[in-house]
């Protein structure tokens, strides 16, 4: 089977190498950089037609070892899958409705892995978003500050305005809002774990009096409309193409007229939402976020557009997201041993390969993230909105 797996892999020329365990190997290539060690026998049938998926799976569960820099790594399994797959698109998956027992399940799989975990290799404000780079050199903590600065700008936040925080996280936004713009945020979880590091910051910082957050399913926000401006960040990935109707309406309900929203979130480079090829999509879905769903940039402004909200302002950070992704990847790879105390081995195996796979695939356009800016028009049809970005960078 090892000579049969040879002959399949032996037109590639990459810069890896295949040994069993105790036994043959060979290079693809001239200069291997990464060695992919065959635990598991059964695996080399496999090897015929090794989707992304199956290579993930076979590494998380230990059928295989990889040796080499983890960016290397996914770059040599990508064009190993590539190869030999060629570039067959996924599927549509079938959309479901999101209950509210099945969000608040996927939302607790992720995000209460443990805060010490993330504390790792996130930045110090704790905010596991995309960052917004001035240069590409910036270090990722001014890279955050940069990033909330740059939504509360967008937002225009004035001091005493109200604004809620939709997937608040462990409140680095409503922190910042509220430090430097002096607002009044309200902001909601699924996240346990969240919300008790986030409200512990708060009362470290003597914030308590301008920001209130709450364990909340969004669908149990009351729509009394009393929000100047409404902010949601990595939340919309999780609310499933069957839901946006639901979700924008509620966003539009919470706004005062004249108020503005900003929805800032991954979109699919497919117009119908289908996932990765190559099994990338499935493995995400399968082991990072359960039920998350990519909707394109179309249909994200489409039913924001059908539920009343005027979009008046969209930005892509891909490449910002493929750098955040980048120092999220280092970050971790540094701190390896630290983190196999914090999480079981599976676990780590996990969130290695999710975070540098995904640095790969937004350098190279697999998806994207756009910050959608969103006006709730008053019943003249007017807002305040400057008539140009000039205030933005000034």
């Amino acid at each position: 089977m090892f000579a049969q797996l040879s002959q399949t892999l032996s037109g590639l020329k990459l810069p890896l190498r295949v040994e069993i365990k105790g036994g043959p190997s060979m290079d693809l290539g001239p200069a291997p950089t990464v060695t992919l060690e065959i635990n598991d026998l059964s695996l080399l049938a496999e090897l015929q037609e090794p989707s992304l998926d199956k290579l993930g799976e076979a590494y998380i569960n230990q059928r295989i070892e990889v040796r080499g820099n983890i960016m290397d790594v996914i770059e040599v399994a990508d064009r190993l899958s590539k190869g030999l797959l060629g570039e067959a698109s996924e599927r549509p998956p079938e959309r479901t409705a999101h209950d509210k027992q099945l969000d608040a399940e996927a939302i607790a799989y992720h995000y209460d892995l443990s805060n010490d975990f993330y504390t790792l290799w996130l930045d110090p404000e704790m905010v596991y978003s995309c960052a917004y780079f001035r240069k590409p050199d910036d270090a990722l903590a001014q890279a955050q500050v940069q990033k909330l600065d740059h939504l509360c700008r967008k937002l225009r936040l004035k001091p005493g305005e109200r604004l809620l925080d939709v997937g608040c996280g462990w409140g680095g936004l409503a922190r910042h809002a509220a430090r430097h713009y002096g607002v009044q945020v309200h902001g909601i979880t699924l996240s346990r774990s969240q919300l008790e590091l986030a409200n512990e910051k708060i009362s470290r910082e003597g914030l308590t009096d301008q920001i209130q957050l709450e364990l909340l399913d969004y669908r149990d926000l009351p729509p009394d409309g009393s929000f100047d401006k409404v902010v949601s960040v990595g939340m919309f990935e999780h609310v499933g193409h069957a839901n946006l109707p639901e979700y924008f309406r509620i966003l539009f309900e919470q706004l005062k007229p004249g108020g503005l929203a900003m929805n800032h979130g991954i979109t699919s480079r497919h117009v119908d939402g289908r996932p990765v090829s190559r099994g990338a999509g499935k493995f995400i879905g399968r082991y990072v976020f359960p039920h998350g769903e990519l909707p394109h940039l179309a249909t994200a402004i489409a039913n924001m557009s059908d539920q009343g909200l005027e979009v008046v302002d969209v930005e892509s950070l891909r490449l910002h997201y493929a750098l955040t992704l980048d120092h999220w990847s280092r970050n971790l790879e540094e701190r390896l041993a630290e983190a196999a105390q914090l999480v079981p081995d599976k676990t780590l195996r996990i969130w290695r390969i999710y975070l540098a796979g995904c640095a790969y695939g937004f350098k190279r356009n697999w998806m994207n993230l756009h910050q959608i800016l969103a006006v709730k028009p008053r019943a003249d049809g007017g807002h305040s909105l400057p008539l140009t970005r000039a205030d933005l960078y000034n």
